[in-house]
């Protein structure tokens, strides 16, 4: 679609740049779970209850990643697994959300506190460069797995998505769209947080957010001047 049918259909877009989280936003699932499901029933239950709480604003992400890594200790082929999980899990219409974006030269960006090696295959998908995609990077222990950061990760900790948002310098307006805390904290350095609730509903997140979606449709009157959409 051209950048004016693109415009016909949606309305013009609201934002010059908008960044998307990417576990239980873009896709259904949080990657790090879905690796600790891989293990026995007791890692994936305390994995889950770690991510939940840090998602929540319970606890800093800082105090739950390394923990849940130590515990998983995911190998080479599970990222390509995740990566492939990933791609099966992508919400429903957001594809074509992020097509609309791109179509009407939005710059789109992914920030994640996930795994790199795993979404950068799924924003390849949905047309997302690589180089727009800001997420956690891994390298291979002495046992072969992939349980450590690759130096300093700041979006394995609390305030990375802010820090990230403020180095690149994106073109603005800017509006961030995701489901959790640490999503939310980027609210200060962006012109608008949308919190995300098509997949997971956090009352804390929402109650800072500048307005809430709770479906993909949702979101179309938020990031476009004209709300209807035209398929």
């Amino acid at each position: 679609m051209s950048t004016r049918s693109a415009s016909v259909a949606y309305g013009r877009p609201r934002f010059k740049t908008v960044v998307f989280d990417v576990d239980s936003t873009l896709a259904s699932i949080e990657g790090i779970d879905w690796l600790a499901t891989l293990r026995d029933a007791a890692t994936a239950r305390e994995c889950e209850t770690l991510t939940a709480r840090a998602m929540d604003g319970e606890i800093p992400i800082d105090a739950a990643y390394t923990q849940r890594l130590e515990r998983i200790r995911p190998t080479g082929a599970e990222l390509l697994m995740l990566s492939d999980a990933y791609q099966q899990a992508i919400v429903p219409r957001m594809p074509e959300l992020v097509r609309a974006l791109l179509d009407a030269r939005v710059h789109v960006h992914m920030l994640s506190g996930g795994l790199r090696a795993a979404i950068v295959p799924l924003a390849l998908h949905l047309g997302v460069a690589a180089d727009r995609v800001h997420a956690v990077s891994l390298v291979r222990d002495t046992d072969g797995t992939f349980s450590l950061l690759d130096g300093a990760q700041p979006l394995a900790t609390q305030q990375g998505k802010p820090q990230i948002v403020n180095a690149l310098r994106l073109r603005g307006p800017v509006a961030m769209v995701g489901d959790g805390s640490t999503d939310a904290a980027v609210r200060g350095v962006v012109d608008a947080f949308f919190a995300f609730t098509g997949v997971a509903r956090r009352e804390k997140v929402v109650a800072v957010a500048d307005a809430e979606a709770n479906s993909v449709d949702a979101l179309y009157p938020l990031l476009f001047d004209r709300g209807s959409i035209l398929v």
